[in-house]
């Protein structure tokens, strides 16, 4: 009998395309999938190195796993992912239980290297990161009505305080025939909404077409019949298009859904963090994108306490949220990654302010989305069933406004019939509890 592999995979969403990828190569040759990790022979642990939160989580992952070794439950220790791409051989340094740590240009061979660590090698591989798989099979991690869509790996935009350049490399597009033969396939296997990621899906295109393609690959996924819904994820504010606002709008599978993560509002901040605009220049855009797409539901991230933001700067950035009233945000407290040049600026903040910062814009954005959420009693809207959550004793689902894993849901009774997950019904909203919604389907 075959050996056994658990996965873990841990971070954003791109990171979990990547582990279905070894998955399908795991299984094609002859491996067992645990779904329970420690139920397997081998594990892999597919990291996040993003910031240090992640970072430590990655590490937490690892020495639980290290436990179940000592205790004779799993035999191996696989480390993929950013955190292993970036420290390379320090993790079996100063881990080590841990068998094998590969970059992300190795995950193509993960099957052999899952073998060798069984057979008690001790292996370290970095090639290029370039040579990362962007096409293949996937064994879906996702429920099976919904799946992300990877259309571009990489990033070139080298933000300031962002290490994923480094970690992953430059930007780099899928070809688009590739991408729609995937979302077919699917499609195919059930899957009724598709969720467009990249570390910049608005990039998508330059680098192999000389051109801005993101508009014209959605409008060609929309062809995909039993394709319900679209999603487009992390699009890059410079980036936004009318062809793609007038796409959006004109497409009924496309979700009215932007996610824009601005990270900050004051010009000399965003600067600072290699970016461009300022808060005249980005409430002109976020008025543009509701003028062209009415109805249309924002998501945005920001990055409280960084380098030599004064309190001026932060109460800008305060009156900016007030302002704009995204529907949907998240604020992180700056985090000082080792490599990135904002690591080197002068004016570090003390953890405890940045940490405090970043809870008043949360508090902040809870006031905004509870008054969004007030707006949607009496309203019927179309949700997405994931199935029935037994804590809860009802189900629950997500509505167009709400990205999976990441967006609050739609909790409802079901008093007449069943629903399925991956049906879509109507559901009348009658309150909400924090930011979930809640109602009965019609």
């Amino acid at each position: 009998m075959m050996s056994s592999v658990g996965i873990v995979s841990l971070g954003c969403a791109k990171n979990r395309v990547d582990a279905e990828m070894m998955m399908f190569q795991l299984r094609q040759a002859g491996f067992q999938l645990k779904e329970d990790p420690a139920m397997a022979d081998a594990v892999i642990v597919n990291t996040c190195g993003f910031i240090e939160s992640a970072k430590q989580e990655s590490i937490d992952e690892i020495l639980e796993l290290a436990a179940l070794k000592k205790e004779g439950r799993i035999k191996a220790i696989i480390v993929t992912g950013c955190l292993a791409e970036r420290y390379h051989s320090e993790i079996m340094k100063e881990l080590g239980e841990v068998d094998a740590v590969i970059g992300i240009g190795k995950n193509a061979d993960i099957a052999a290297v899952v073998q060798q660590a069984l057979d008690g090698e001790k292996v370290e591989s970095f090639p290029d990161k370039m040579r990362l798989p962007m096409e293949g099979g996937r064994v879906q991690s996702t429920e099976q009505h919904w799946a992300y869509l990877k259309i571009a790996d990489g990033c070139d935009n080298c933000c300031t305080y962002c290490a994923i350049p480094l970690i992953r490399g430059g930007f780099r597009s899928r070809r688009m025939e590739n991408i729609l033969e995937e979302a077919e396939r699917l499609v195919k296997n059930g899957v009724k909404e598709l969720n467009v990621i990249a570390q910049d899906t608005t990039r998508y295109g330059i680098d192999l077409y000389g051109e801005l393609k993101l508009a014209e690959l959605l409008r060609k996924l929309c062809k995909i019949d039993g394709l319900q819904w679209i999603r487009v994820l992390y699009c890059y504010p410079d980036r936004i298009t009318d062809e793609l606002l007038d796409t959006i709008r004109e497409e009924d599978k496309i979700v009215n859904y932007i996610d824009l993560p601005l990270q900050h509002c004051n010009g000399r901040v965003l600067r600072a963090m290699n970016r461009r605009g300022d808060q005249e220049s980005l409430l002109a855009l976020v008025a543009h994108i509701r003028e062209k797409i009415p109805g249309v539901v924002l998501r945005t991230t920001m990055i409280a306490g960084f380098p030599g933001e004064t309190e001026a700067e932060f109460e800008e950035l305060s009156d900016f949220v007030a302002q704009t009233r995204f529907e949907r945000l998240g604020c992180f407290a700056y985090s000082r990654e080792e490599d990135t040049p904002a690591a080197l600026m002068e004016g570090q903040l003390e953890e405890e302010l940045k940490n405090r910062r970043a809870e008043l814009i949360t508090e902040q954005e809870a006031l905004i989305i509870d008054r969004w959420c007030e707006a949607q009693v009496g309203r019927e809207l179309e949700v997405l069933v994931d199935g029935f959550d037994r804590y809860a004793d009802c189900y629950c689902g997500r509505s167009r406004y709400d990205a999976p894993e990441v967006d609050p849901c739609v909790f409802f009774t079901a008093p007449e019939r069943k629903p399925r997950p991956g049906e879509l019904v109507r559901v009348r909203i009658t309150d909400h509890i924090d930011c979930d919604l809640t109602g009965e389907m019609i």
